[in-house]
């Protein structure tokens, strides 16, 4: 991608999702860990510099745990914080004090703020999903600036997000952003990791992120967050899948995102793919965890791949897990190679009374007026060979 097609595009940018990390956020001082007023003031002026120019603004920040450590070890005693709970609890602490920075330095230069704390749950659920779609859109109609976090404090381990890289790359699709920019530490993905290879080069542009090896060009974390570099990427390679341009920006370097805006080659910009996944697919695809799994066979697995056709019974040979209809289910090889996730046509009772048999033959087993698909192509994806075994080899 040229440098003009990159500022053509930033041109017509209308809604711009920004995700600022811990690290970013945070200084080290005699007390410890505390939240860095001076980068949060930056950001809020450059956030509203672009809210300015008729952008539409959403933030997801990070910062509530790192805040909350901060005060607590303001004490002559400071605890040693490890743990989910003791994460949620230095989170209770600190997620009041990071809104509270954000209302004052918005209001300085008349903007409006509102919080909203999600857990995954919340985006699970089509119903929850479409209702926080609406809150969005009210408060931009409303020119608000929406502070988006990860409810740490009632989040259970298994709804995590995990970090708000992957938080980011999800709400892209609810909000209907346009662009994703995503500030770090580091000036910009490297050909490797820097820390560990000196001769590392920076990257001005991936053109093509779904064949990019993750774990060849990045690893290890930040101290204070939980991320680094390899989920910014696999944010960035789920934004691409639904059309989405990312630029990863240092948040440190002055008036960064205002420059990069204005079109200059700083970062690296990550070109979105020409053929983009629905919405729906993708809410499909990344919000819903499979509530079971469907093996099938090797003619199954070539129909799907190759030919985009539906599932049908008489490819599963087997079926795991007790879902009901209209769940999302994986779909494995016999061997266990990840196919596709899909939406079940048929309870997993169901399909192991009808798996194997002939169309035809679904009506003299279950009844009349079912489907011919076990799950239909409408209600699938499939799966990025290159996606799933990165994230398996973490």
């Amino acid at each position: 991608m040229s440098a003009d097609d990159r500022s053509k595009h930033l041109a017509n940018v209308r809604r711009v999702l920004v995700k600022v990390g811990s690290a970013v956020l945070t200084c080290e001082t005699r007390r410890g860990l505390e939240l860095d007023y001076v980068a949060l003031e930056s950001l809020a002026a450059q956030l509203s510099e672009l809210h300015d120019r008729d952008l539409d603004v959403v933030l997801v920040s990070s910062g509530a745990v790192a805040a909350g450590r901060g005060v607590i070890c303001m004490s002559s005693e400071c605890p040693k914080i490890s743990g989910l709970p003791d994460r949620q609890a230095a989170s209770a602490v600190g997620q009041s004090r990071l809104m509270h920075a954000y209302d004052q330095a918005f209001a300085q230069r008349g903007k409006v703020s509102a919080q909203i704390l999600l857990t995954r749950d919340d985006l699970q659920s089509r119903r929850r999903y479409l209702n926080a779609r609406h809150t969005f859109s009210s408060l931009m109609e409303w020119r608000a600036i929406p502070v988006v976090n990860e409810n740490d404090t009632v989040v259970v381990r298994e709804l995590e997000f995990g970090d708000n890289d992957h938080l980011a790359s999800l709400l892209l699709n609810l909000v209907e952003a346009d662009l994703f920019v995503n500030l770090t530490s580091a000036a910009g993905v490297y050909t490797k990791n820097p820390e560990l290879h000196p001769d590392a080069e920076p990257l001005s542009c991936i053109a093509d992120i779904a064949r990019m090896n993750l774990n060849a060009s990045c690893g290890g974390k930040t101290k204070v967050g939980s991320g680094g570099m390899y989920s910014k990427l696999l944010a960035a390679r789920r934004a691409a899948r639904l059309g989405v341009p990312t630029l990863i920006v240092s948040g440190r370097e002055p008036r960064a995102l205002v420059r990069a805006m204005d079109g200059e080659d700083i970062g690296t910009w990550v070109v979105p793919e020409e053929k983009i996944m629905s919405r729906r697919k993708f809410w499909l695809a990344y919000n819903r965890e499979p509530s079971g799994h469907i093996y099938v066979d090797e003619g199954a697995v070539r129909a799907l791949r190759e030919r985009g056709k539906s599932l049908l019974p008489i490819g599963i040979t087997a079926v795991r897990g007790n879902f009901a209809r209209g769940a999302v289910v994986r779909i494995l090889t016999e061997d266990g190679g990840r196919v596709a996730v899909g939406m079940a046509n048929y309870r997993a009772s169901e399909l192991r009374r009808i798996m194997g048999l002939q169309t035809d033959a679904i009506e003299t087993v279950l009844g009349p007026g079912l489907y011919s698909e076990a799950v239909h192509r409408d209600n699938m994806v499939l799966e990025l060979e290159s996606e799933w075994s990165d994230e398996e080899s973490k």
